[in-house]
């Protein structure tokens, strides 16, 4: 059941504050959603601010309800022990953590400068007013610093007037009186957000990342006194806007592709990656600390800023979008259909942005959450989408994915790949000019006649369906099933290669992991040339976490 918040006393600013803030902010963000989706402009008008947000507020949500969920250390059930230190912490990792997009991004800096204050002393040491002013400010602060290069105009500038018309409160003693002041200046901000960005008035709307911190400061306004504001964050509510945007004024020469991933790496080797990243494209935004960042950025090479992260440290949950038709998605229109496909290896995400597809990143032996699939549909912006799951162990997931978009009106089609280069295949002969149900039918047929091979290397003593494999072994996998037991890559690709083509085949794909060189690509394909002078080859890098070698054969 969701949490049912209860007003707060309005000096009183502890864990319950915090999560009935929580409580409030998902709802007023999703009561908004589709109205700040809508006016989505800047900095790239793909329609997708509103409900990034909205991810991102659910994220921190379901931190703060595990968190309340279990009795603090040392402490029983029926002991009341969360602190408002433990409480703002969760909830600004849990954004952290479920971050989207470029605004849920700096959401979640906003949030975790809340908590570097909040989180250091409970409220009885000081006035409660006088500290959330100050958590207020170091939000602001923080964010501003997380951007590479600030826009005024933008969610960053109604944070700022925020801070100070809290500052200018803390006097009044309670921690609603700042709340309030805080909530009234960032409505005023939010109003002349069109006159200090240009995109902003070319298009005669407010700032949607603005919309946002209304209303998550509305909602922190109604937690501490009890009171609903008067307004809603959107367009024709909370501010006038004198004309919806026009989309044939959108600039379509930004960066292609948004690239957004969690980092664990330290201070030091985060500052260099911010430079590297810079020169790779823009609205780069990394957020975070203590060994845990959220990296945002939009560039035209999606695998150059996914190797910056490596480079940096682990980079993790890896999500490559490519903003496609901006025109028709600042109308806010869906494009006709879009492929979505789970890969198991950064290079392959990167080279199914390339071609138009939404990517999933789920390393071998993770499977994805059935929401993290249903997020990857929502953000291909399509009303018919095609999902790839690349796994027999995926398609109970993308089928529970697939069920809850059809149940917010997307067409879903799931073609049963079970491996990475079947889904190569099937993206190969996508038509998304033609009707759905026959582009459904040519990747499900391109799919299944790519048998599929794969490299591997064993971790014990086993048996296997080729015999007992030794610890060490690299064990050659066609169709699933073990055919191949070897002691070297190369012998052992070149057997699975001689058995998968003694059947025929017209194309062979070559997918090498991150530690395989390219020597083997190059012995492969002449070994394909000099037994089987018809069939062509294709190699690609799979990137970190993907096999050591993946083959396609069709």
């Amino acid at each position: 059941m969701p949490y049912e918040p209860a007003p707060q006393p309005a000096d009183k600013l502890d864990a319950e504050a915090v999560r009935t803030w929580s409580s409030l902010a998902v709802a007023a963000l999703g009561r908004a959603r589709e109205d700040i989706d809508a006016i989505n402009v800047y900095p790239v008008a793909d329609a997708d601010t509103g409900t990034n947000l909205h991810l991102t507020a659910e994220a921190a949500d379901r931190a703060l309800g595990e968190l309340f969920a279990q009795p603090a250390p040392g402490m029983t059930d029926a002991t009341p022990g969360t602190t408002l230190a433990q409480a703002v912490r969760a909830y600004a990792h849990g954004a952290l953590i479920g971050a989207r997009g470029n605004s849920g991004t700096i959401l979640a800096q906003l949030l975790r400068g809340v908590a570097d204050v909040l989180g250091e002393e409970e409220p009885g040491e000081r006035q409660p007013g006088p500290l959330l002013a100050r958590a207020l400010t170091r939000a602001a602060q923080e964010a501003y610093q997380a951007v590479a290069h600030p826009v005024e105009g933008t969610m960053l500038t109604v944070a700022a007037a925020a801070a100070r018309a809290g500052e200018g409160a803390q006097d009044a003693g309670t921690a609603a009186d700042v709340a309030r002041a805080a909530y009234d200046a960032a409505r005023a901000a939010l109003a002349e957000t069109p006159g200090q960005l240009a995109a902003l008035g070319r298009a005669g709307v407010v700032d949607a990342g603005g919309c946002g911190v209304v209303a998550v400061l509305g909602a922190l306004w109604q937690a501490l006194s009890g009171e609903e504001p008067a307004a809603e964050p959107v367009p024709g509510r909370a501010v006038a806007v004198p004309r919806p945007p026009d989309p044939c004024e959108q600039p379509d020469d930004g960066p292609a592709y948004e690239v957004v991933y969690l980092l664990e790496a330290s201070d030091a080797a985060v500052g260099e990656l911010r430079e590297r990243l810079d020169g790779l494209g823009d609205s780069l935004v990394v957020v975070g600390g203590e060994g845990l960042w959220n990296v945002h950025v939009h560039v035209d090479d999606p695998g150059a800023a996914v190797e910056a992260g490596v480079v940096a440290g682990r980079p993790y949950r890896i999500r490559i979008t490519h903003f496609g038709d901006e025109r028709r998605r600042a109308r806010g229109e869906r494009v006709q259909r879009a492929v979505v496909a789970v890969v198991p290896g950064e290079g392959l995400a990167g080279l199914c942005a390339e071609a138009g597809a939404t990517a999933v990143l789920a390393p071998p032996g993770e499977v994805p959450a059935v929401s993290e699939l249903v997020e990857a549909i929502r953000r291909a912006h399509a009303r018919e989408v095609v999902l790839l799951p690349g796994g027999a162990e995926l398609r109970a997931t993308a089928a529970a994915a697939a069920e809850q978009a059809r149940a917010d009106g997307v067409r879903v089609a799931v073609i049963p790949t079970r491996s990475a280069v079947q889904g190569l295949a099937a993206l190969a002969v996508h038509d998304p000019e033609g009707s759905f149900d026959e582009d459904v039918v040519a990747m499900t047929s391109a799919a299944g006649a790519t048998r599929y091979g794969e490299l591997a290397v064993a971790e014990r003593q086993s048996f296997t369906s080729a015999g007992i494999c030794q610890a060490g072994d690299v064990l050659g996998l066609i169709d699933g099933d073990v055919a191949v037991i070897g002691s070297g890559l190369t012998e052992t690709a070149e057997a699975v290669l001689e058995r998968m083509l003694g059947s025929g085949g017209e194309l062979v794909t070559l997918v090498l992991g991150p530690e395989v060189p390219e020597a083997l690509a190059e012995r492969l394909e002449a070994y394909v040339q000099h037994g089987h002078l018809a069939v062509d080859t294709v190699t690609y890098r799979g990137g970190r976490h993907s096999a050591p070698l993946l083959i396609g054969v069709e």
